[in-house]
Order: C-alpha cells, then sequence, then structure tokens
C-alpha cells in the first residue's frame, strides 16, 4: 500500500460501525473517519451532498441503517429514504469519486421459507418494509455502480453496543425468572466485531485493491445454526445466569412485521473470495460476554 487510505464509516454509533471503531487501531495504514447521523444526516440529501463536497475517501463502509423492523411498516418514507434513497445517493457519489464501497444489508431480503442455507443467487423476496427498503437499497447501488461495489448481506448482529437480543435477554433476566423465547425462527447469530474484522480482511484483500472489480453480492454470518430459542439458552449458559427458558412458537409472539422462519446463510462465496476464517457463533458469543463482563454485566 503506497498512501494511507481513508476510510468513511457511516453510522458510527450503531454496533458495527462501534465495531469497527474498535479495531480501527489495528489498522494502521488506513486513516478511518466516524460519522455519526450529527455529521452525516442520511435522512437529509443536501446534508449528504455537502458532507462529501468537503472531503474525499477511498472507501466508504455504510453502516448506516433504519432497522427499527416493526417500526418501519408505520413509518416507510422514512425507513425507504434511509435504507433505500440514502443509498443511491451514497452509491452516485461514490461513482462521481471514485470511491470503492461496502453496503450492509440484511438476510431480510430473503423470504425465509426454505430450508436450505441461502444463496446469494437465490431469489430476493422480503415481505416486510424493512427488507423491501434494504432490496432497494442494494438494487440502488446494482444499478449505479457497476463496479468497486461490495454488498454484505448479514443476520442476527449484536455486540457489546447497542441494543440486541444478548443484552436484551440479560436486561430482561434481571426483572424476571422465567422468558418465552421462539424456537421456530432459525438463522445463525453474527459478532459485529466479527464481520467489522471480516470486512477489514476484504478492504486489505488483493481482489478489492484491485482498480476495478464487479459489484458484488455475498452473505455473512459466523457459522452454525440456532434458533432464537437456543441463542438465549446459550447466553445465560455461559453467564452462569439461572433462568428458566420457554420454547414459544411464533404465532404466540404477534409482530407488526413478518419475521423470517429461516434465514441462514451459506457463506460459501466471500469465504473462497477473500480467504475468510469465520468463527462458530457460540466461540463468538464467548467473546462478546467477555467483553460485556469486564463492563460489568
Amino acid at each position: 500500500m503506497n498512501k494511507l487510505q481513508a476510510i468513511l464509516v457511516t453510522g458510527s454509533t450503531g454496533q458495527l460501525g462501534q465495531s469497527i471503531k474498535a479495531i480501527a487501531a489495528d489498522y494502521p495504514d488506513y486513516d478511518f473517519v466516524f460519522a455519526n447521523r450529527k455529521q452525516l444526516d442520511l435522512s437529509n440529501k443536501a446534508n449528504i451532498t455537502n458532507f462529501f463536497e468537503h472531503q474525499t475517501f477511498d472507501v466508504i463502509i455504510n453502516c448506516a441503517a433504519y432497522t427499527a423492523v416493526d417500526k418501519a411498516e408505520s413509518e416507510p418514507e422514512l425507513a425507504n429514504q434511509i435504507n433505500h434513497l440514502a443509498v443511491q445517493k451514497l452509491a452516485k457519489m461514490a461513482k462521481q469519486q471514485n470511491v470503492k464501497l461496502i453496503h450492509i444489508s440484511t438476510d431480510y431480503v430473503y423470504n425465509g421459507e426454505q430450508y436450505r442455507p441461502y444463496l446469494e443467487t437465490d431469489e430476493a423476496a422480503p415481505h416486510g418494509v424493512y427488507g423491501q427498503t434494504k432490496l432497494r437499497g442494494e438494487q440502488a447501488i446494482q444499478n449505479t455502480l457497476k463496479n468497486n461495489a461490495i454488498i454484505i448481506r448479514t443476520s442476527w448482529v449484536y455486540s457489546e453496543y447497542g441494543n440486541n437480543f444478548v443484552k436484551t435477554m440479560l436486561k430482561l433476566r434481571q426483572e424476571r425468572d422465567s422468558l418465552n423465547v421462539i424456537f421456530d425462527q432459525v438463522g445463525t447469530p453474527t459478532y459485529a466485531k466479527d464481520l467489522a474484522r471480516n470486512i477489514m480482511t476484504i478492504v486489505q484483500s488483493q481482489e478489492f485493491q484491485q482498480e476495478d472489480f464487479t459489484t458484488s453480492v455475498v452473505n455473512f454470518s459466523n457459522e452454525g445454526v440456532c434458533s432464537w430459542y437456543d441463542f438465549a439458552k446459550a447466553i445465560f449458559e455461559l453467564t452462569n445466569i439461572q433462568c428458566h427458558v420457554n420454547a414459544i412458537e411464533t404465532k404466540d409472539y404477534p409482530t407488526s412485521a413478518k419475521r423470517p422462519h429461516y434465514s441462514v446463510l451459506n457463506k460459501t462465496k466471500i469465504r473462497q473470495t477473500y480467504h475468510l476464517d469465520i468463527p462458530y457463533w457460540k466461540d463468538s458469543l464467548k467473546e462478546c460476554i467477555r467483553a460485556l463482563q469486564g463492563k460489568v454485566l
């Protein structure tokens, strides 16, 4: 690498943004700029334009998104602005300034109804507003940037930061001795720090460093498979917390947005293309819990 490369990380206060920030010091060849909503407001087109008029980057890692899955059903315009229109604007800026783009998408673009791990080539058929707007964002990138963009679909993200399933389970356990958790939705947790590390492996790869590479979609999560019930049981086992977990069906926990029953992702493409070593989900959960315990649970 001949020069210090500038990387813009959007959504810097989210789980992935904070996870990248936590490992940034491990990558001294890169100059990271972390932008939160105040600095780069993706709900404001003029703000996006103004932001890029005053600085340039080599890589954009777009971690920003509207992720309130149920709330999106009642706020479709805002979800579409952030997950679709702002992404389209980012892609245009990237093309204009010849910047490489890594965009984070979701398993919700699939219909969640099949019973083998999803390939990137499987039909995208999202049910709710969240998945639909995320898919439109993907399509906007593919239509704008034929080269130099990577769309990473991920699932069940958790970390030491923000709000997520792990922290919710630990919080709820302080309030009650037993919890009801869904057992008929199956997928794979993704530790945000593993995703952050692997994004940086991709950024450093020969494939990414090429002058032009074809824009592509790839899947990423940790390895293995579990239900939300299994995930909850593992959280309490690894923290040595006594909590009775009751397995319930999706129909017993109605939500505004339909959840995928099956969202296991096939990661062969990303693993082979970028030579990634992807950890098993329970090993990564142990790492996250150690970090949380360091902060005092």
